[in-house]
């Protein structure tokens, strides 16, 4: 069963989802504003959070901003509003699912099933990957770890998705609908997602996008990761060329 964040201001709706979630043997615990849903995601650790949007101190939308610049957790919102384009800002924003309310505590349980499901196969359940070699980058797929020049990068679930999937195909011009499709797992959304991931990303590798070394951004193609001219990319495990 799975350790779970209830952050719900309504206490009625709160105290209804911990009893139920708690009878289905979850581990429960809530909070009623986004302050203290940050504190705890930093103290404790979770297998989803379930993220209502109507909070008195903060909006929904942003504490998902702000989770996701802290942890990689999985976000289900739960939410009264159903404008389509809501959901899919919230989605591209970094949700990994949502609920209308109201809803039955078996249909919130699916979503979660289905949420850490994904979650667990995209943290290394299939068969090991080799470690991937692009210049001074090193990835590692089954250890979910990234270095640059020897130095561990402190990459979020979905920076380390996105790099790893660029870094396994050196010099390949990737589309942006394919980044979506794969990293992402949704077949439409806005090209702000990817832009923001690539400029957290490009951040941490130490460049920019007027300034870029591995990253490469070709308007109205896609991105390809590639090593500094300087360097080239050598096969995982294969002496570099002398």
């Amino acid at each position: 069963m799975a350790s779970v964040l209830v952050v719900e201001d309504d206490q009625f709706v709160r105290s209804a989802l911990i009893r139920q979630l708690t009878d289905a043997s979850h581990t429960v615990r809530s909070v009623g504003t986004a302050l203290e849903a940050l504190r705890e995601v930093a103290h404790f650790r979770f297998d989803v959070v379930v993220l209502d949007l109507g909070l008195p101190d903060l909006d929904g939308s942003e504490a998902l901003k702000m989770l996701r610049g802290i942890t990689d957790v999985p976000v289900i919102i739960a939410t009264a509003r159903d404008d389509e384009t809501e959901i899919v800002r919230l989605l591209n924003a970094g949700a990994d699912d949502y609920l209308t309310k109201p809803f039955s505590v078996e249909h919130l349980s699916a979503r979660m099933a289905a949420v850490l499901r994904r979650s667990r196969s995209g943290a290394g359940e299939t068969a090991p990957s080799p470690v991937i070699r692009v210049g001074g980058l090193t990835v590692d797929p089954l250890r979910r770890q990234a270095e640059l020049d020897g130095a561990r990068l402190d990459l979020t679930r979905r920076e380390f998705d996105l790099l790893a999937f660029l870094a396994g195909r050196p010099g390949v011009v990737v589309p942006r609908k394919e980044l979506l499709a794969e990293v992402w797992q949704q077949s439409y959304g806005d090209d702000q997602t990817i832009d923001v991931h690539l400029s957290w990303l490009r951040r941490k590798l130490g460049e920019t996008a007027a300034r870029p070394r591995y990253l490469h951004t070709l308007r109205g193609v896609g991105v390809k990761l590639e090593p500094p001219a300087e360097q080239t990319p050598h096969a995982p495990g294969a002496e570099p060329p002398r």
